[in-house]
C-alpha cells in the first residue's frame, strides 16, 4: 500500500503529522530540536495552515452538493418529455358488494353501513356480526358521548382533526352525529381554521384515499378515473387544483383537505348524503419549493404547467365530468385569482357550476352586510367601502355588494362608485402605472385627479369609509390606527352611527384583526365579521360586564344552500340571480333571539336550518330564471301551497344521521 506524508483528519480540513520520514527529514528533525518550543509550535502552525490551504476539498461546499444530489433523487421525472400523456386501459369492472348482501367484516369495513354498537341484536345475527362486535348496544347518544370524550382529551387541533378522520373512516353516521350536534365545536375542527394545518401536512399525515387524485399526466384518462369512484352518481363535487389555498398560497395536491372538508359541510349544514358528495385535486405540479423538497410530498413534484396547459386540463375536466355524471353540480374552491375569474366566466354557461370564493364568499358578505346596514345607522346613500384585498374573493365580493346596490335603484355605475380596492401596491386605480390584473380593472379608481394612495390609511383618510372590509391574508393589517380612523370617519357623519368591520380572511393566523382588539378600538360600536370563529368578549364594568358577540362570516351559510338548492331544482346551470337569492335569504334567516344579541349571521347551531331557507329560495330563483327543469306540475303544486310544502319537499331528501 502506498504510503502518503500527510493524512486528513476527520474534519476533511487539518493534516496530521508526518506517517513516513525520509534522511532530509531526521537532518531537519535534528536541527528543529535546537529551536525553543514556542518556534517548533510556531512553526507547526505555519506548516499546518500551508498545507490546509492547498487542500482542493477546504473550499467545496459539501452541504449544497448534497442538498442538489437529494433534489436530483426526488425529481423522478427529469429527461422525460413532458407533453406526451398516456391513456389507462383497465381491463376489469370494480365489483362492489351491495350491502342487502354484506355480512361480517364486510359491514364492518365499510363506513357507510357500519353503525358500531347500535346494531340490534337482530342485525348483528343477521349480519354475522355475533362476537366481532362487544356485547353491548348502544344508542348514538352513547356512542357520541364516547368520542367527544377522545376528541377532548386531544392535545392539537390537528389531533382532533385526525380522531375525527378516523371515526368517518368507521363510521359515517357517527360522524355526522357529531358534527351536527356539536356544530360550534367541531365545525372548526373539520374545516376553518383547522384545515389549514392540515393542507399543510396533508402528505405527513396522509393515512388513506379520501377523494380522487386527477394528475396531469393521466388527462387522457379522467373519465376512468371518475368512474372509479365507488359511489354511483355523486351529485355535488368540490374541485380544486390547490394553487390558492385559504391563505396560504399554492399547496399543490396537499390542497386536497379544502374538498375533503367542503363536503363534510354540505352534508352536516344542508343534508346531503355523504355518497352523493365527489372531492377532486387536479395536480398540475406547484410553485410551493418546500413541497417540491419534501420526499413525502404526494404530488407532481414538478413546477406548475404553463397556464394555457392548465386552461386545457380543466376543459377536459368539466366534459369529462359532464359526461360522467351529467347531473352533478362542480363548485371550484381555492384556485388562483385569475383562474378562477376566468374558469367561472367560461364554464357558467355551459355546465352546472359556481365558485364558493368568488360567489360564496361574496354571498355570505352581502348577507352580513345587508343586517349591518341596518345596524350601523349610516344611510344607504352615504356608504362607502374600502376594500383592504383585490384578489379573487376581494373582487368577487365587491361585485356582489354591486348588486345590492342596484337592486335597491342605482345604477351599476353608481353602485359601483361606493367602493375603493387596495392592495400592497395602494388604492387600485388606472393611471397607477403598473399593469393591473384583468379582474381588478372593474373597480380601479378613475377620479383620484393623479394622486396615488400608497398605504391603508391614506385611503382611508382620503375615502372616509363606512365600512372596511379585509381579504388580504395578513394578520394584523387593521392595526389600531387603522380601525380608530374608520371610527373617526363614521363619527363626523352623526351621533348613533356604528362603524362597519369585516376582517375576513382564512385562517386566524391570517385574520386582519382580533374581535377584542376590533371592539377596544372602536368603543364596542363596531358592527364586527370574521372569516374564522373568534370567543366573546366581555368588558367588566364594576360589579357587572358587556358581552359582545362576534359574527362568523362563515361560507357555510350559504354554498351548502346554494348547492342543495341547485341539487334539488334540477338546475341546468346556476344564475346570478341564486346566487343572491342567497344572500338575501340568509339576511331573513335571524330569529328574534339573534337580532337582539346584533347579530348579523344565525348561530353556527343553526347553520342546517339557515341553509334550508337558503336552499328554499334558490330553488324559486332557479324557476323564475328559466333553468329548474323539475315537472311543471311539481311548481304548480308548490306555488298553490307556498312554502310549507317546498320546506317539507327538502327535509324529505335531507340526509339525518339516525341510527
Amino acid at each position: 500500500m502506498a504510503s502518503y506524508p500527510y493524512s486528513i483528519s476527520s474534519s476533511g480540513s487539518d493534516f496530521s503529522t508526518p506517517r513516513s520520514t525520509s534522511p532530509s527529514s531526521v537532518i531537519g528533525s535534528a536541527r528543529s530540536s535546537q529551536s525553543s518550543i514556542s518556534s517548533s509550535k510556531r512553526m507547526s502552525i505555519s506548516s499546518s495552515r500551508r498545507i490546509s490551504s492547498s487542500n482542493p476539498m477546504s473550499s467545496v461546499d459539501i452541504a449544497t452538493i448534497e442538498e442538489a444530489m437529494r433534489m436530483a433523487n426526488l425529481d423522478v421525472l427529469r429527461g422525460y418529455a413532458q407533453n406526451h400523456y398516456g391513456e389507462v386501459q383497465q381491463y376489469a369492472t370494480t365489483e362492489y358488494v351491495k350491502q342487502n348482501q354484506a355480512l361480517g367484516y364486510q359491514v364492518l369495513n365499510e363506513p357507510l353501513w357500519n353503525k358500531g354498537l347500535s346494531f340490534s341484536p337482530e342485525q348483528r345475527v343477521s349480519k354475522n356480526l355475533t362476537g366481532l362486535l362487544p356485547h353491548v348496544m348502544e344508542g348514538a347518544d352513547k356512542q357520541c358521548e364516547r368520542a367527544l370524550k377522545m376528541i377532548r382529551s386531544r392535545q392539537t387541533s390537528i389531533d382532533k382533526y385526525l380522531y375525527l378522520s378516523t371515526i368517518k373512516g368507521q363510521n359515517v353516521d357517527l360522524f355526522y352525529r357529531l358534527l351536527i350536534d356539536n356544530a360550534k365545536e367541531m365545525m372548526p375542527l373539520v374545516y376553518t381554521p383547522t384545515i389549514g394545518d392540515v393542507c399543510l401536512q396533508y402528505s405527513t399525515i396522509y393515512t388513506r384515499p379520501e377523494a380522487l387524485y386527477i394528475s396531469i399526466k393521466q388527462r387522457k384518462s379522467i373519465r376512468t378515473i371518475l368512474r372509479n369512484w365507488p359511489h354511483p352518481n355523486p351529485e355535488i363535487c368540490v374541485v380544486t387544483d390547490g394553487s390558492r389555498i385559504l391563505g396560504l398560497g399554492d399547496l399543490g395536491v396537499n390542497g386536497v383537505g379544502i374538498p375533503i372538508g367542503k363536503l363534510a359541510l354540505y352534508t352536516a349544514a344542508a343534508g346531503i348524503h355523504p355518497e352523493k358528495t365527489l372531492p377532486i385535486v387536479l395536480d398540475c405540479g406547484t410553485a410551493n419549493e418546500t413541497n417540491l423538497k419534501d420526499p413525502l410530498y404526494l404530488g407532481l413534484r414538478s413546477k406548475r404547467i404553463p397556464v394555457s396547459e392548465q386552461q386545457d386540463f380543466m376543459d377536459e375536466f368539466m366534459q369529462a365530468a359532464a359526461d360522467v355524471y351529467p347531473n352533478m353540480v362542480v363548485q371550484f374552491e381555492d384556485f388562483e385569482s385569475e383562474k378562477a375569474f376566468n374558469y367561472l366566466d367560461r364554464y357558467r354557461n355551459s355546465y352546472k357550476c359556481f365558485n364558493d370564493d368568488i360567489q360564496g364568499t361574496g354571498a355570505v358578505v352581502l348577507g352580513g352586510y345587508i343586517g349591518a346596514v341596518n345596524l350601523s345607522g349610516v344611510p344607504i346613500e352615504e356608504q362607502r367601502l374600502v376594500f383592504m384585498g383585490a384578489g379573487s374573493a376581494g373582487v368577487g365580493v365587491a361585485k356582489q355588494l354591486v348588486e345590492y346596490y342596484t337592486k335597491r335603484g342605482l345604477s351599476e355605475q353608481a353602485a359601483k362608485e361606493k367602493f375603493w380596492l387596495v392592495d400592497t401596491k395602494g388604492l387600485v386605480t388606472k393611471d397607477r402605472g403598473d399593469k393591473l390584473a384583468e379582474h381588478k380593472k372593474y373597480f380601479a379608481r378613475v377620479d383620484n385627479n393623479g394622486h396615488q394612495f400608497r398605504t391603508l390609511e391614506e385611503v382611508i383618510e382620503y375615502v372616509k369609509p363606512s365600512a372596511l372590509v379585509g381579504l388580504t391574508a395578513t394578520f394584523g393589517v387593521f392595526t389600531e390606527s387603522v380601525v380608530r380612523a374608520l371610527k373617526a370617519s363614521v363619527d363626523a357623519g352623526g351621533l348613533g352611527r356604528r362603524p362597519i368591520l369585516f376582517p375576513l380572511s382564512n385562517p386566524l393566523t391570517k385574520a386582519e384583526c382580533t374581535f377584542e382588539q376590533a371592539v377596544t378600538w372602536t368603543d364596542g360600536t363596531v358592527i364586527f365579521a370574521s372569516g374564522s370563529p373568534f370567543s366573546n368578549f366581555t368588558i367588566k364594568t364594576g360589579d357587572t360586564g358587556i358581552t359582545y358577540y362576534p359574527n362568523q362570516g362563515n361560507n357555510v351559510y350559504v354554498f351548502p344552500g346554494i348547492g342543495l338548492g341547485a341539487i334539488l331544482a334540477k338546475a341546468s346551470r346556476v344564475t346570478d340571480n341564486m346566487i343572491y337569492t342567497s344572500a338575501a335569504a340568509l339576511a331573513g334567516s335571524l330569529n328574534a333571539e339573534e337580532i337582539h344579541k346584533g347579530l348579523i349571521y344565525p348561530r353556527i347551531e343553526r347553520v342546517r336550518e339557515a341553509n334550508i331557507i337558503v336552499a328554499r329560495e334558490v330553488m324559486k330563483a332557479a324557476r323564475r330564471d328559466g333553468v329548474s327543469t323539475l315537472p311543471e306540475a311539481q311548481w304548480v303544486e308548490w306555488e298553490e301551497w307556498g312554502d310549507p310544502a317546498l320546506t317539507k319537499f327538502i327535509k324529505e331528501r335531507v340526509y339525518d344521521p339516525i341510527f
